[in-house]
């Protein structure tokens, strides 16, 4: 893989270590083995939501990166502008094709990953009082999907894994923790290995809820 050169300090990232959108950005940092130092925020204690936090995130939404005074917010905004600055299109096509079949991926990763599996974990591991049954319901319809889609191709886009695959992963991996299953998924439990194979992969911490808590 080819790369532009890399920060002349580590990349700060403020996250929460249970957070998968935290995990998008740590996740691929590693993939294209940038330094970066963890900032754990404190979620819990509202951290987010204080007057420093926000000059980082008006929104106050972890994750967040500082790369040596550019900061970016915003998980998918993330990979983007990590895979535009120091990639050269690997992990996100330069091509107008490859480029938009990428950003549907992101779409899909903002919206019925979003909708579906994540809202089915936050309501397990955090207890949020959201409707479980439709999250859960949502997720498989979105799982069916994706068990057809990548029947034709070992990655979102094609044979090579892009920012598509690295935005859709952890919700999935851990939609269990929600009360998802992934046993009916065969194919989808594959692209999921075929991610943690990659060099540089780091796991999101588990937690012991829903049907992982067995």
């Amino acid at each position: 893989m080819t790369r532009h050169t890399a920060p002349e300090q580590p990349i700060k990232l403020y996250r929460f270590r249970l957070s998968g959108h935290s995990h998008r950005a740590e996740l691929f940092l590693s993939l294209l083995g940038l330094p970066y130092e963890r900032n754990d925020v404190d979620l819990a204690n509202r951290a987010q939501k204080s007057e420093t936090f926000l000059k980082l995130n008006p929104f106050g939404q972890v994750p967040v990166i500082d790369d040596n005074g550019v900061m970016i917010a915003d998980s998918n905004a993330i990979l983007v502008y990590l895979a535009t600055r120091y990639d050269d299109g690997n992990w996100l096509p330069r091509d107008a094709i490859g480029a938009a079949a990428v950003q549907r991926w992101l779409s899909v990763a903002a919206g019925p990953v979003a909708y579906g599996p994540a809202v089915a974990r936050l309501c397990t591991v955090f207890g949020a009082k959201l409707n479980a049954e439709e999250a859960i319901a949502r997720a498989h319809s979105l799982f069916a999907i994706l068990e057809k889609t990548l029947v034709a191709s070992p990655f979102l886009v094609g044979d090579k894994p892009t920012i598509a695959d690295v935005a859709g992963y952890t919700y999935i991996a851990h939609a269990p923790e929600g009360n998802v299953s992934l046993e009916p998924y065969p194919v989808l439990r594959a692209w999921l290995a075929r991610i943690e194979a990659l060099p540089g992969f780091v796991p999101m911490a588990a937690s012991k809820a829903g049907l992982a808590a067995a």
